[in-house]
């Protein structure tokens, strides 16, 4: 995977946000932000999926290769722009049940 700038993420996840009926620059938004997320917290131990786009593997720790993953954190695409662009709260989306997660770490609300 290619390393991905901070600022072309954020700015790729503000602009799908505006344009939330856009798909392409939906689907971009997500992947840039949820690639740059990933480079920034290297592991196999939680999974993170946004679908359709992209579903990445985070944390060190535990090394998963195949099957269900020991944590998994999954959420739409708006919620996850807005918890990457800080428009929305780890706790708040946890609280409104914008995220299901579960598993051993899938509580992310540190790297938010």
């Amino acid at each position: 995977m290619t390393k991905v700038d901070r600022a072309l993420a954020l700015g790729n996840a503000t602009i799908a946000l505006a344009n939330p009926t856009n798909p392409e620059l939906l689907a971009n938004g997500v992947r840039t932000s949820l690639q740059w997320f990933a480079e920034q917290h290297p592991g196999r131990a939680v999974e993170v999926r946004v679908p359709p786009y992209l579903a990445v593997q985070i944390l060190g720790g535990t090394t998963h290769r195949r099957g269900t993953p020991p944590a998994v954190v999954e959420m739409s695409p708006q919620t996850w722009l807005e918890l990457f662009t800080k428009n929305l709260t780890w706790a708040e989306a946890v609280a409104i049940g914008k995220i299901i997660a579960s598993g051993e770490r899938s509580d992310l609300s540190e790297l938010f």
